[in-house]
Order: structure tokens, then C-alpha cells, then sequence
């Protein structure tokens, strides 16, 4: 068994071929088409000169495995080779057919991604929302039109109100362009999967690169200090959902750690030198490291519940936090990530270097504690902007009272 490209030799220069598996069975030769095409001089025993090299060399290897495990099976039986059953099996035309057949894949796959317990959520949330669009729900519904009709679809949604909200005529919130983009960076990422193990010829996404964008990162939110000084004020009373959110968000506020790594918390990961409580660990979703040191208020919160952080649901701490954000007189929306963008910036707006706290928040890539930077030297451009129009105003009136004195 091998691997050959378009064995009719019927493929022009310069054009894109099949690639095949090439099976010898009692010197006759049978031929199955792996649905994978390339340039001539892009087949060397494997591909190469292509951008998606890679993943067409994982999906080449599966294929030539799952043949060799139908020729192994057989032969353990005694049965005959029978390519045309091969090619049944491999493809397993009536799967790919089949309504639902991709959700049913995707539902099954997700326990097996290896993913934190917040992101296997934000995968379910993924397979609901392809639930309740219906228009891709099968491997043949995987096509460029449905993805943008999934992406119209997405924008028009509203998120869930509480009944406060509702009561009080808040108007819906739409899901916002980074929102939207997760969505399609959680679907690319699953396609990507199930083209490399043959399921499907090819990722409609690589035909839309760049076309579903992130969103505009310059409008990180945060909460200044003052800000983050009246969600300290508050005392909600103890053993409420709403206290339990405050102390969480406090910790976060300033530890910079994400929701999922508050719940993950183990102050015996952390040791005590010289009176202080510092660690180096692991972030949860991403495995980055990231350097700790538990500060005053920190402290505060731990030592109200055992040296513990809380422990609430991402969803009723996100509801809690609304209340929290009117109890305190906030407009900026809270929610569970502020308090880790708050945190970079208090540590950014009091000189702390950005290297330093690239390895606070644990980020990979210094660019991404960079757009914290590039937040704070906006509100700067606007300070400076507001002092700029007060200095207009002024010379103006000394203007107009200089022009009086004339007259």
C-alpha cells in the first residue's frame, strides 16, 4: 500500500490532482481517491510548498491508517480485500448524509478536545446556537453560504435578560462582534478536526480568511480606581450570592486572574517568604505561567471564606455583578473578565513595567497585555484633548475681553 499522485497521469501542469492510496492485492492493483488534491510539484511522498500542508499530511496519514485497519480486519476473518467495502467504510457516505449527523459528531467530540470546564461550556453554547440556527446541521450543510448565513444570524441575536432589566425597559444587548468571532473561531477549529480525520473534503473557512473579525480591541474596558474603590465600599450581607460576587470580583481586581482560574484557587500552590503569600502556576484555559503575589485585599477576601476563593457559577456571578455595578454607581458594564482588564491596567496606570505584567496576567504574547497599554495612552490622548479645548476656551475669552477694551 502506498500513496501516489493521479495514477491516469491525466492531471495538466500547473493544475491540481488527486492523490490516491495504491493498494496491490495478488499483483492487481486497486486505486482510492483520498478526496485531497494538490499540484504536481507539490507532492514529493508528502505535501509541501502549501500553507495547509500540515493538516493535508495528518488527514493523508488517517486515511492510509483507517485502509490498513479494514485490510487488517479482514484478513484476521479470513475474508477477501474488497476495496468498494474500504471505500464505503472510510468515507461512511451514509453519516455524511445523514440530518444532524454533524451535530451529533460535534456533541460527541467536545468531551474529547481536552478543554478547560468554562471552554467545554462555551463549546456546548456553540452546538445550542447551531441547534436553534437549524441551517447547518449535516456534513453537506458544512458549505461558505450557510457560514455566512450563521454569522447574519449571530449578529441579530439579542443575550437573555434578567427581569430587572425587562421591568425597567432595558433594551436588548446584541452580541458583540468578539462574541460573534468566538463562535466562529470554536466551528473553524472543529472543521479543521473533522477535515483532518477525512469527514469532510475541506474547511469552508479557509475561503473566508479574515472575513469574521475579532472586533475593535482598542474599546477593552476597564474600571478605574475610583471605580474599583466603590465596588470595595460595598458590604453586601454576608452568606448572599451578591456578597460572594463582590469578594470574587475584588479578588480578581487585583490578582488579574481569569474566572476559571479563581476556581481552580489553592492557597497550597502559594508559599509564605518574608510574610507574603507569592506563587508561580499555570493559567487554566491556556497552561501559560504566570507569576502571583496575593496583595492586601486579597488576603481579606481569603480569610473570609478559609483561605478559599468563592465558589459561584459563571452565570449567577455574571448576574450578581449587574447588581453589584448599579448598587456602586457604575456605568461600565461588569461582568466576569473586567476584573482581570481592570487589574492591568491599575498595574500599568502605577508604572508597574508591561514585561512584568505580561507574567502577572500569564499572556503568551506581550501583545497582548500591549492593547491594555494602548487603552490607557487613549484616555491619556483624551485628558489631554479636554485640556486642550479648556485652553481654547480661555484664550478666547481673553480675546473677546481684550477686543472689548479696544472698543
Amino acid at each position: 500500500m502506498s500513496v501516489m499522485f493521479d495514477h491516469r497521469n491525466r492531471t495538466e501542469d500547473g493544475k491540481e490532482g488527486p492523490l490516491e492510496v495504491k493498494i496491490t492485492v495478488a499483483r492487481v492493483r486497486y486505486y482510492i481517491n483520498t478526496n485531497i488534491r494538490v499540484r504536481r510539484r507539490e507532492w514529493v511522498g508528502a505535501v509541501v510548498n502549501r500553507p495547509d500542508a500540515d493538516a493535508l499530511n495528518d488527514r493523508l496519514g488517517y486515511i492510509v491508517q483507517r485502509v490498513r485497519e479494514e485490510i487488517t480486519n479482514l484478513q484476521k476473518v479470513g475474508k477477501e480485500i474488497d476495496v468498494q467495502a474500504i471505500k464505503d467504510k472510510l468515507w461512511e457516505k451514509e453519516k455524511k448524509s445523514e440530518k444532524g449527523g454533524l451535530l451529533k459528531w460535534i456533541e460527541d467530540q467536545i468531551p474529547m478536545l481536552g478543554l478547560g470546564e468554562t471552554t467545554q461550556v462555551h463549546y456546548f453554547t456553540l452546538l445550542r446556537r447551531l441547534n436553534e440556527f437549524g441551517k447547518i446541521a449535516s456534513w453537506n450543510d458544512v458549505t461558505v453560504e450557510n457560514i455566512y448565513a450563521f454569522d447574519a444570524w449571530l449578529h441579530a441575536l439579542t443575550k437573555p435578560q434578567n427581569m430587572t432589566d425587562r421591568l425597567n425597559g432595558v433594551e436588548p444587548e446584541k452580541i458583540s462582534d468578539g462574541g460573534v468571532y468566538n463562535y466562529h473561531k470554536r466551528l473553524k477549529a472543529l472543521l479543521n478536526r473533522a477535515m483532518k480525520i477525512g469527514l469532510i473534503d475541506s474547511n469552508p473557512y479557509e475561503r473566508l480568511h479574515g472575513e469574521f473579525k475579532r472586533g475593535d480591541k482598542r474599546n477593552t474596558e476597564y474600571l478605574t480606581e475610583e471605580e474599583m474603590d466603590a465596588v470595595m465600599s460595598l458590604h453586601p450581607m454576608e452568606g448572599t450570592l451578591m456578597a460572594a460576587a463582590r469578594d470574587l470580583f475584588v479578588f480578581q481586581m487585583f490578582t488579574g486572574m481569569a474566572y476559571s482560574d479563581t476556581q481552580k484557587f489553592d492557597i497550597r500552590d502559594y508559599k509564605k517568604v518574608n510574610g507574603k503569600w507569592i506563587n508561580t502556576g499555570n493559567r487554566v484555559k491556556t497552561g501559560e505561567a504566570y507569576i502571583a503575589h496575593l496583595l492586601p485585599p486579597v488576603i481579606e477576601v481569603l480569610e473570609r471564606y478559609g483561605m478559599q476563593t468563592p465558589k459561584i457559577n459563571n452565570a449567577d456571578y455574571n448576574h450578581a455583578l449587574k447588581a453589584i455595578q448599579y448598587a456602586a454607581g457604575i456605568t461600565t458594564r461588569l461582568h466576569s473578565h473586567l476584573g482581570r482588564h481592570s487589574f492591568a491596567t491599575y498595574m500599568l496606570s502605577n508604572d508597574v513595567p508591561i514585561q512584568n505584567v505580561q507574567q502577572m496576567l500569564g499572556h503568551k504574547d506581550i501583545r497582548q497585555t500591549q492593547r491594555y497599554a494602548k487603552v490607557l495612552a487613549e484616555d491619556v490622548h483624551e485628558n489631554f484633548d479636554e485640556i486642550e479645548e479648556k485652553m481654547k476656551k480661555k484664550l478666547n475669552t481673553k480675546v473677546t475681553r481684550t477686543e472689548r477694551k479696544k472698543q
